[in-house]
């Protein structure tokens, strides 16, 4: 078991941008994807503030977000990094390993990583995020820069959605068709 603490909300944000950006996909009836909730076993509890001070994971998560999209199952991985390296150790094995099973059964996979600094966003589909895990196993790089990225897959807030990653996953998914 993992202990938590607040550390884990760093990445709250992103998710606060995601679910908006996810409820107004669903009240546009353009997609219906979830959080995944993380089960945790509360240890220590602030009364006073109704807080969870001390939790335990119950067992390790896959993804942050699962659902569908017109008829297709995604299922993605919020990220955040506020320097233009993305160190892998930020993604763990079982989340690649859902990653790639989803992937086999139909589904779309893919993180969501946000370049605080910059205020980009970046969709980095299971393929590419698979060419730089594979790099990392056999001694290259542990991390991956900006500048190895695909440029068309980078996409900022627009049309009132904060985090629009529709776009680059139809983008993903014409690319497919065309190979």
């Amino acid at each position: 078991m993992s202990t938590w603490n607040t550390r884990g909300l760093r990445g709250s944000t992103l998710e606060d941008m995601i679910n908006r950006t996810n409820e107004r996909y669903r009240e546009k009836g353009l997609a219906l994807i979830q959080k995944v909730p993380t089960p945790i076993t509360p240890i220590r509890i602030d009364k006073e503030h109704h807080h969870i001070t001390l939790a335990y994971f119950e067992q390790k998560s896959t993804v942050d977000y699962i659902g569908a999209v017109q008829g297709i199952p995604v299922c993605f991985d919020a990220k955040e990094c506020d320097v233009q390296t993305f160190p892998l150790q930020n993604i763990h094995q079982h989340q690649v390993d859902f990653m790639l099973d989803y992937e086999r059964q139909g589904g779309k996979a893919f993180l969501i990583i946000h370049y605080t600094s910059l205020q980009k966003f970046y969709y980095l589909h299971i393929r590419q995020l698979m060419k730089f895990w594979n790099r990392a196993k056999e001694g290259g790089r542990k991390s991956f820069r900006m500048e190895e990225l695909e440029p068309e897959y980078f996409f900022s807030s627009s049309h009132g959605f904060l985090v629009p990653y529709l776009e680059p996953l139809s983008r993903d998914l014409e690319s497919e068709v065309d190979n």
